[in-house]
């Protein structure tokens, strides 16, 4: 029986995640602990008898209160829109560092890292694989940065923490709003540009089998569904046509695009959605 102890449960991907991982856990004889800062929000997860330990993740005091017992480790916590670079680089790099070197003097048995496909530069002229150098485009903003300079600071800590990243697509569905902003920034783009998406039922599938899975300590896993959101495609989702145009830009064809083979092979994953139009069909977006 294990104790796992959830960061950003109460964020969109951890609201959607902790709800399956309790089922998965007490399957499992295992139990599942959130440390979350707002009490209201968390409400909902002790009432579903989810061990709630109210703290911030960038106080070392409170970081340990919620390490206290815990055996495996999943940090989902993530700074993602709506706040500042400095906040963005607190929470993505230096609390998740701090948690991990934390984690490692607690010995827990596993540490699972929420990352993003971001990480990886341009000009593959293929879809990235683990094994890729992290070299972020400046373009894609401070989150992309801190998620690389957390996982660099995390494998610093070397044997120490049984660390195993996943690197997530552009994640979507069950009411997330990610589709509709989407077109925020890609209201631009050629109509054959293409975006790397999962969905949130599949990330949750993800991360449980990261949790799960035994001997995979020091792995890194892509997570993405099997068919990328074109332009195009992603405002039709939103029902809206795409205005045209533009049909002659140049650009990389394989940019942001990731192989999930590892994820495939290594942890027997494979997208329940495999792709946007699916999810739509069954009514899960």
């Amino acid at each position: 029986m294990a104790r796992i102890l959830v960061t950003g449960a109460t964020g969109s991907v951890g609201s959607r995640l902790v709800p399956r991982l309790v089922r998965w856990a007490a399957a499992d004889g295992s139990s599942v602990r959130v440390l979350a800062r707002d009490a209201a929000k968390a409400a909902a997860l002790a009432d579903a008898g989810v061990e709630v330990v109210i703290g911030d993740l960038c106080e070392e005091a409170d970081r340990a209160r919620a390490l206290e017992g815990a055996e495996v480790v999943l940090n989902v916590a993530a700074a993602l829109r709506g706040v500042s670079d400095e906040a963005a680089w607190a929470v993505n790099r230096d609390a998740a560092v701090a948690l991990g070197r934390q984690a490692a003097r607690a010995g827990v048995a596993r540490f699972v890292h929420t990352s993003t496909n971001l990480v990886y530069g341009r000009g593959l002229g293929r879809p990235a694989v683990e094994g890729d150098r992290l070299a972020p485009d400046p373009a894609w903003g401070v989150y992309a940065a801190s998620k690389a300079r957390a996982e660099a600071g995390l494998r610093s800590l070397g044997g120490e923490l049984p660390l195993v990243v996943a690197r997530l697509a552009f994640v979507y569905g069950e009411g997330d709003p990610h589709l509709a902003q989407s077109l925020r920034w890609a209201a631009g783009w050629p109509a054959h540009r293409r975006l790397a998406v999962v969905h949130h039922a599949d990330v949750a599938r993800a991360l449980w089998r990261a949790v799960a899975v035994p001997g995979i300590e020091g792995r890194t896993y892509n997570v993405g569904d099997d068919a990328p959101l074109t332009a195009w495609d992603l405002y039709a989702l939103n029902g809206l046509a795409h205005p045209g145009g533009s049909a002659a830009e140049a650009f990389d064809p394989w940019e942001g695009q990731v192989s999930t083979e590892a994820a495939r092979r290594e942890l027997g994953w494979r997208p329940l959605y495999p792709s946007a139009w699916a999810a739509a069909d069954a009514g899960a977006l």
